[in-house]
């Protein structure tokens, strides 16, 4: 790797956690010990034939799409983007997945709040920075610093119908978020229909996708370590056919 560069890991790491049923996953682990009689059959030999008698280690993991890091395809938002057949995560297109990058810094809201369209371009301001077709933009709310509590599901903000489309607007293909959804919390939501009687609130940020088609990464990690731009984002989503989101390990790709 050359010098003048720096690749920074933006995904969590799978594995258990607090959180809701949904987030469950299950790891089953096979050692080495564990696969010596098999490796001895499928090669026909003995287990001194093996290195100190041992074989692989394998793994089994039970797991949904939406665990850990990963991809929202349009058609986990709804069964239509834009008028026609809302993508599958295989069906996206790879040259979605590097390009620049952009970090929009929303530490400073507070959990439950509404990340709006007047507080995306401020923060753009701040950095002297105008967003163009395919930047890759990150949301930063610093929520990731929470993962492996309770509070992770709960204490961030969120985008909205309104401010998730004017990313669309401007070119916008793929955005994401260091906490666990791209909308507010699932809370504040309810409060806010039970109030107002008004059933854009719910899921709007998601929802945006059935009139402009675009992805969303959950879960990231590190936006703290990144510049606001300048650098590159690689984050090709795993092909799970027929698949509602796949998993993802984004890479910033820092050059200094």
């Amino acid at each position: 790797m050359p010098k003048n560069k720096r690749i920074i890991d933006l995904s969590i790491t799978i594995e258990p956690a607090p959180g809701p049923e949904h987030q469950r996953l299950k790891i089953e682990y096979e050692k080495h010990e564990d696969t010596a009689e098999y490796m001895t059959m499928r090669f026909e030999c003995e287990k001194d034939d093996l290195p100190k008698g041992l074989g692989w280690a394998n793994e089994y993991v039970t797991l949904g799409t939406h665990v850990g890091t990963h991809m929202d395809a349009p058609w986990h938002y709804h069964p239509e983007s834009e008028g026609r057949k809302a993508k599958t995560v295989d069906e996206l297109p790879i040259e979605w997945f590097y390009s620049d990058g952009v970090v929009i810094d929303m530490r400073h809201k507070e959990a439950g709040e509404l990340i709006d369209i007047a507080d995306l371009e401020h923060s753009l301001e701040e950095i002297d920075y105008t967003l163009k077709p395919y930047d890759i933009v990150l949301v930063m709310t610093g929520a990731d610093k929470l993962w492996g509590t309770d509070g992770y599901w709960s204490r961030f903000p969120g985008l909205g119908k309104e401010s998730t489309l004017w990313l669309c607007e401007q070119g916008v293909k793929v955005m994401g978020t260091d906490s666990a959804g791209w909308d507010r919390p699932f809370w504040t939501m309810v409060q806010e229909f039970k109030k107002t009687g008004d059933s854009s609130v719910i899921w709007g940020a998601h929802f945006a996708g059935i009139e402009k088609e675009y992805c969303q990464i959950e879960k990231l990690t590190n936006l703290d370590k990144l510049p606001p731009y300048g650098f590159k984002v690689v984050c090709p989503p795993i092909k799970i056919i027929g698949a509602s989101a796949g998993w993802v390990r984004p890479v910033a790709i820092v050059e200094e």
